[in-house]
Order: C-alpha cells, then structure tokens, then sequence
C-alpha cells in the first residue's frame, strides 16, 4: 500500500514513509490502480475536495519507491549490514548470514544463476530481489556497478524487501521477486482506497 496526503496547494504527494502530518489516503501499490484512482476521481472524493494528481503520477511513485530503496541499501552499508560483490556476497550467503540478496535487474541471468546455484550450506529462507539496476547499486557502494549484494538479517532488510514488493508492482518490467529465485511468498495487496482512521 501507498499513503498519500493533499499538500496545501491541494496537490497530491505521495507519502512513501507514511509519515507526512495530515490526513492520509491509501492506495494500493500498483500501477494500473493508481492510474484507475487518477482517472475517476477517486482521490477528490476521498478528500472531499479538490486535488491535483499529476499524470505521471505512477513514474513519481515508481521513481520514489526506487529512492527509497537506495536510500536503505546506503543505511545497510553504513551499518554494516550489507555487503556487495560476488565473493562477499557469497561468503554471507553460505554462512548463513544474510536474510536477502539483492541481484541487479539488468544482470547476466546466467551470472545471478551461478551466484546462487551450487552452495550446500545454503539457507533455505533467503529472499532474492532484483529492483535495481547495477549502476544504481553501484552507487550506493562506491562502484561503477554492483550485481549482487547481501544484507543481513533486521528492520533494514524487511524494509528493503517490503519496498521491492511496491516497486514491483508498480513497474510489473522491474522484477522485484524473480521467478523461482524467493521462498517467500509475494503478499496479496488491497486494490481501493482508504483514509486514516485517525484523522477521520
């Protein structure tokens, strides 16, 4: 799900933290929602008001959500909770210590393959992601591009993997869970719209 708020020139902005003062509006995260909402009205009546939803509204949250993922890889890292390149990667991934990998969307399939093929000690509830591209991993560690990164188990690594689940369903080309790479299940999400019950 996606929270927006009605900013004071009655734009709509997208609330990705949920944390923005005023009353909310929850949409769920995907695309052809949001487009649907846009067209029919839905955000106006839901705020009882006039509001300006932009026409790129699905690209500024799919934009957004990809941010925000970044944003908590670089807390990873600076926290020592992740590590990127192939050998580091998969030296956590064999000793058990990484809760999520996350694989470059635009990698060599055969190459991601590889990386997780072929290893006994293997933890069988690892969670593989792919909502980033490499030069955008890259980025977060200093490279000119990064293919697999391992985090390790906490809040940061449920976020991250909770974030990837928006963004796949915002942009369905962005393989947030690759087939047959997760053990763990996509969650199903709402598909209609919602206030806060504080501020009703």
């Amino acid at each position: 799900m996606i929270r927006f708020v009605i900013g004071p020139d009655g734009a709509l902005v997208p609330d990705l933290a949920a944390r923005l003062p005023g009353r909310g509006m929850w949409l769920s995260a995907r695309a052809d929602v949001l487009e649907t909402a846009r067209l029919r009205g839905a955000f106006a009546r839901a705020a009882k008001g006039p509001v300006r939803a932009p026409q790129d509204l699905a690209d500024r949250v799919r934009d957004g959500i990809a941010r925000r993922i970044g944003e908590l890889l670089g807390l990873a890292r600076r926290a020592g909770q992740a590590v990127a390149g192939f050998d580091k990667a998969r030296e956590w991934l064999r000793s058990d210590r990484a809760a999520l990998i996350l694989q470059a969307s635009d990698g060599s399939a055969q190459e991601r393959r590889r990386f997780l093929g072929g290893s006994a000690g293997t933890p069988t509830r690892v969670t593989v992601l792919s909502p980033l591209p490499a030069t955008a991993m890259g980025a977060v560690f200093g490279r000119d591009h990064v293919v697999h990164v391992a985090v390790a188990p906490g809040k940061l690594a449920g976020l991250l993997a909770a974030e990837a689940d928006r963004l796949a369903g915002i942009d369905p080309s962005r393989p947030g869970r690759p087939g047959g790479e997760t053990s763990v299940e996509r969650p199903g999400t709402a598909q209609h719209l919602d206030q806060d019950q504080a501020g009703q």
